[in-house]
């Protein structure tokens, strides 16, 4: 039921988004020629973020009851946003030590439930970056279970590029707001 509201809310922002859009796919090469890819792109990775910045102060991760792990920045566990390259569903080398520290976690903690939430920058349309906000979500999804995560801990939404982790209409905003955020509840 909460993911059908969810669900039918996002499908409300993302119709009322396109109204309003009026950023022209043909300027920033994301029109349909890269819809629904899974491809990985060229890019720079820097491996500067580390994630820690996600789940301070905005209510995502509710599980109060974490263990101080979670706060250790030396524990991958601490870093709960894996981020992407641009228009790239696959989760970049540096993070997969951190998907897989949160698989054996909720492995081993089978009553432990997380959201996983795709974001995307804001180029590209709205139904656009909503559809490539699931497909990160869902690459992660998919990493974790194949680690042995029960398919009833994990919960997937799409946000698009409408909860930008940053404001800014430059690559360093963009490469902040290309992420999946991982909040435990």
């Amino acid at each position: 039921m909460t993911l059908s509201k969810k669900t039918l809310a996002l499908a409300m922002i993302a119709v009322l988004a396109s109204g309003c859009s009026s950023t022209d796919e043909s300027e920033n090469g994301l029109g349909d020629a890269t819809q629904g890819s899974d491809a990985s792109t060229s890019g720079y990775n820097d491996g500067s973020m580390s994630g820690s910045q996600f789940g301070s102060g905005n209510g995502f991760n509710s599980g109060s009851n974490l263990g101080p792990e979670f706060s250790d920045p030396n524990n991958p566990l601490s870093k709960q946003v894996i981020y992407f390259e641009l228009d790239s569903a696959q989760v970049k080398q540096d993070y997969v030590p951190v998907v897989a520290a949160h698989a054996r976690y909720l492995a081993s903690h089978p009553n432990q439930h997380v959201i996983l939430a795709g974001h995307a920058d804001e180029r590209g349309s709205s139904e656009y970056n909503i559809a490539l906000g699931e497909q990160r979500a869902k690459s992660v999804e998919r990493m974790m279970r194949s680690q042995g995560v029960g398919s009833g801990q994990l919960e997937v939404v799409s946000y698009g590029e409408e909860k930008p982790a940053v404001s800014g209409h430059d690559e360093s905003a963009w490469q902040q707001n290309r992420r999946v955020e991982v909040g435990y509840q």
